[in-house]
């Protein structure tokens, strides 16, 4: 019994003795790093925008759609944007009234903004608030017996408001925003019967699509 106890503690001691010697001569590999995209919202872009626009003050209150392009510029510095951004649209933004058998329209057929814009960047989404000038050009007509005049303005004012950007490819971001625009009263028909609009306000609600250029992943980790 004691030849078997001793024989088994030898095969015990030479295995093991075996293994260590094994796991000694294995080299050792490195766990490979995890990679993961940075993406940098410096530089220049271009895109579309489309949304719709209505009054919230007025009675009829204008409303309906727009369609247009942007152009912008983005400073990053740590995970803070800014950047100055600026719009045009094709609109179709009316509301008509009767009374007494003339009917009055209005129609914004232009729409507009130049702004700055400041954000807080998480890797490839950009939560931004946004404000400067904004504009409309908007037509003014009166119909009655057959008869219609009509007097065309510029107006100008300001706008505020917020919107998220994301990336969803290397170099496209697609955005949302919400602004609200105010824009100075003028005169219409000051060589007949002097008609003033007073101010208009309005909310837009409107999404874009974004090509930046250059390479916004910018470093990997």
């Amino acid at each position: 019994m004691k030849k078997v106890l001793l024989a088994s503690a030898c095969l015990f001691a030479l295995t093991g003795a075996a293994s260590a010697a094994d796991l000694a001569a294995r080299p050792y590999t490195k766990a490979p790093v995890a990679v993961a995209s940075v993406y940098n919202w410096t530089g220049f872009y271009l895109g579309i925008v489309g949304g719709g626009a209505w009054q919230s003050d007025s009675d009829p209150k204008m409303k309906g759609g727009f369609v247009g392009g942007t152009a912008g510029y983005n400073w990053q510095t740590g995970n803070v944007v800014f950047g100055l951004e600026a719009d045009g649209a094709w609109a179709d933004v009316s509301a008509s009234a009767t009374a007494l058998g003339v009917t009055a329209t209005s129609k914004t057929e232009a729409m507009g903004t130049v702004r700055g814009r400041i954000g807080y960047a998480v890797n490839n989404v950009l939560f931004y608030g946004t404000g400067g000038y904004a504009w409309i050009d908007n037509k003014l007509s009166a119909t009655a017996l057959g008869l219609t005049i009509s007097d065309s303005k510029f107006h100008s004012g300001w706008t505020v408001g917020a919107g998220v950007e994301a990336f969803f490819a290397p170099q496209w971001s697609v955005k949302g925003e919400y602004l609200y625009r105010s824009l100075a009263g003028e005169t219409y028909f000051g060589n007949l019967v002097p008609v003033s609009s007073g101010t208009l306000n309005f909310h837009t609600v409107q999404v874009g699509v974004n090509y930046h250029f250059g390479a916004p992943v910018v470093a990997k980790y």
